[in-house]
């Protein structure tokens, strides 16, 4: 009877009794005007406003290591020439009334403040988890930021709480590379990333070597290491107070040479890739013949050694 009660109601187009009726859809969502509707809506989330530069706050993680005055300077220079010509991506605040949320751009936002001048941005609705997620996705296609500073990166979301599939989709790097960035952190001292800055010509290896020498060292030896006109001497600097020197021998003292009668003729030192023969005294005149048998004597120990 259930069954025959069933098809009945589905043939009357009644719900079962068991399951609630489908919510109909509100009148703006259906047909022709839901679709204009959802196109003016993606036309509102596409457009550029202005936003005046003092009510847009930081939000997200750090990315970059270093301030970089001279390249906020040029930034500055190429907006008064040319405009902005790249837009930056904000959110509502979610605190503030009326304030707004860098998602990417602060460099941007940051000349922009320093000039008085309104910001060109984009405004999504997002929240904290799409916040981080849209600015590692542009840290990822970004060139100019080091291995360094997209490890930081990385650590700042574990240190958020998102979980290595999340931190692997934000920067658009498979698990291993990751799992590499993050060991390194881990292994350097608390502050020491930041005493040096991004050092840009140190990539992975270099890193992973520096990781490797510091373990044990007082993170305070090492960042009082970290000193240099910018960020690549400084990590030289930190990498070579944290590799242990290897002692030098002492170089063999020099080996006297004489002659059949027992005249001394000269000395000779052996070091590494080469002997220094120096011939005085008595060994001058026998100097003179060597020079001038030399390819006599070579050919005749040539072809013994053949």
């Amino acid at each position: 009877m259930a069954r025959k009660d069933l098809l009945k109601d589905l043939m009357a187009g009644k719900p079962p009794e068991d399951q609630p009726a489908p919510t109909p859809l509100p009148r703006s969502q259906r047909g022709a005007i839901g679709a204009v509707s959802q196109s003016i809506a993606d036309l509102k989330s596409r457009a550029l406003i202005e936003v005046p530069a003092e009510l847009i706050d930081m939000a997200g993680f750090a990315d970059r290591l270093d301030g970089d005055p001279q390249g906020i300077a040029a930034l500055k220079a190429s907006i008064l020439d040319y405009g902005q010509q790249v837009p930056v991506l904000l959110r509502h605040s979610p605190t503030a009334e009326g304030r707004f949320d860098i998602v990417f751009g602060r460099r941007r936002v940051q000349a922009l403040k320093e000039l008085r001048l309104p910001v060109k941005a984009m405004v999504r609705d997002l929240n904290d988890h799409d916040l981080v997620i849209a600015q590692g996705q542009e840290n990822s296609a970004r060139k100019d930021l080091s291995f360094i500073e997209k490890a930081n990166f990385a650590a700042q979301m574990q240190r958020g709480g998102y979980d290595r599939k999340v931190i692997c989709d934000a920067l658009s790097i498979d698990k291993t590379v990751i799992s590499r960035m993050l060991s390194i952190i881990e292994a350097l001292p608390e502050g020491l990333v930041t005493a040096i800055g991004a050092a840009p010509s140190a990539g992975r290896d270099r890193w992973l070597a520096l990781a490797d020498q510091v373990r044990g060292r007082p993170a305070s030896e090492l960042i009082a290491a970290a000193k240099g006109a910018d960020s690549d001497a400084r990590f030289l600097a930190v990498l070579a107070a944290a590799t242990p020197s290897t002692p030098k021998r002492a170089p063999a003292p020099p080996a006297a040479l004489t002659g059949v009668d027992g005249a001394a003729l000269g000395k000779v030192r052996k070091t590494h890739g080469k002997a220094v023969i120096e011939l005085t005294g008595e060994g001058r005149a026998f100097a003179d013949w060597l020079l001038d048998h030399i390819e006599d004597l070579h050919r005749d120990w040539s072809d013994k050694n053949r």
